[in-house]
């Protein structure tokens, strides 16, 4: 396991690039939602609306239990990005014990690309 404690999260609600500071190199992971427009469409078409929002809560679900196995392991977080999506993350990390002596900060943001976002993250953890 590595021992770097400093992570960086931009993300919206359907993928989220990890990108884990060690000086001076920022090492990325996207973790992607299972529910994309096709996963959507396909939903409203054969099971109908209400079907639908629970397979995008369950999916979702899933994707935020998989950004939070991720982030266990780090110190410091820094979550930024354009969409609810970072608060809604930040609220499953404050209501979980393990992430109490985690320093945890969210950030709104624009639209970044992949090189901004990582500047982002040096410039922050710098």
């Amino acid at each position: 396991m590595k021992t770097t404690t400093k992570l960086g999260i931009w993300m919206d609600h359907s993928h989220a690039h990890l990108m884990d500071y060690s000086r001076p190199i920022v090492e990325g992971k996207i973790i992607t939602s299972k529910f994309d427009h096709q996963v959507k469409k396909e939903s409203l078409k054969n099971t109908g609306e209400k079907k639908m929002h629970i397979k995008e809560q369950h999916l979702q679900a899933e994707f935020y239990k998989n950004l939070v196995e991720n982030i266990i392991n780090y110190k410091e977080v820094i979550i930024f990005g354009m969409t609810d999506a970072k608060a809604e993350l930040f609220n499953i990390l404050s209501e979980d014990q393990r992430f109490k002596n985690i320093k945890i900060e969210v950030i709104q943001t624009d639209k970044l690309s992949d090189k901004q976002q990582e500047e982002f993250v040096r410039n922050y953890f710098s």
